[in-house]
């Protein structure tokens, strides 16, 4: 880093500071106009016209020309004769069904030890060898002119004991029906007991032959799934360090 490139290191930081206090004091004054209330939820609206909303794009196949069968009374496609109650429709409605069971363990550990030691002398070098007591008063011995000693120990230990176990289910509505069929969803549900909100957001891709028959799909057969479960309210405010606490462990270099 240069002297010149300081500056403009400094202001950056500066910048992003106070991007971050002003975040934190909006965070704050939101808190302090529901005091003494609840978390106000968000109204029911259509999700294609939120802020920041964008229609899935993905890779699709060739077309394909459909073939009829005269005088057939099946549909390709359909589970029985009757109309197929799954959802297949911009609107319609889906339950999804999470059930993450995760484990994992890890125990890791190292140990690194290395000693060197180098020795160089000059005993003969054309006889001015010993013309180093004049410049060099004190006692010189020419085998050992030079001694260089070095020890290095690195010693890690890491564990990690790792245990998830969520089971939810939230209803869903088909956002979009991709050219080659598949659905796109998108799902949110928030509850509030005590003045604590839980909020439990899914989004994904799926396909219609994956839909069970009783109109239910588990999350693993969800692609891009984003699966997002919190909260907030007066104990997740408790359990949460200071905005001003989390901005000096950003910056905190040790």
């Amino acid at each position: 880093m240069t002297p010149a490139q300081m500056p403009k290191i400094a202001l950056r930081i500066a910048l992003l500071t106070s991007v971050c206090v002003g975040l934190g004091a909006c965070n704050a004054l939101t808190r302090a106009t529901e005091a003494g209330s609840a978390p106000q939820q968000a109204p029911i609206s259509n999700p294609t016209t939120q802020a920041g909303y964008v229609p899935v794009s993905m890779p699709m196949p060739p077309p394909e020309t459909a073939q009829r069968q005269p005088n057939s009374l099946w549909r390709s496609g359909s589970r029985a004769f009757f109309k197929d109650q799954r959802a297949t429709r911009v609107g319609d409605l889906i339950t999804v069904l999470v059930e993450i069971s995760d484990q994992g363990k890890l125990d890791n550990s190292t140990t690194r030890t290395r000693n060197n030691s180098d020795a160089a002398g000059m005993p003969k070098f054309l006889g001015y060898e010993t013309l180093l007591n004049k410049y060099l008063p004190d006692a010189v011995t020419p085998e050992a002119l030079i001694e260089f000693n070095a020890q290095t120990n690195n010693s890690g230990t890491g564990s990690i004991d790792r245990k998830e176990d969520i089971k939810l289910k939230i209803a869903a509505v088909v956002t979009q029906v991709l050219p080659n069929g598949n659905l796109v969803l998108r799902g949110s549900q928030q509850v509030t007991v005590n003045f604590e909100m839980r909020e439990l957001q899914i989004h994904g891709i799926i396909r219609p032959e994956d839909i069970s028959s009783i109109n239910t799909i588990g999350y693993e057969k969800i692609a891009e799934a984003r699966i997002i479960y919190g909260g907030r309210g007066q104990m997740t405010d408790v359990q949460q360090p200071r905005y001003g606490q989390q901005i000096y462990d950003i910056f905190f270099p040790f």
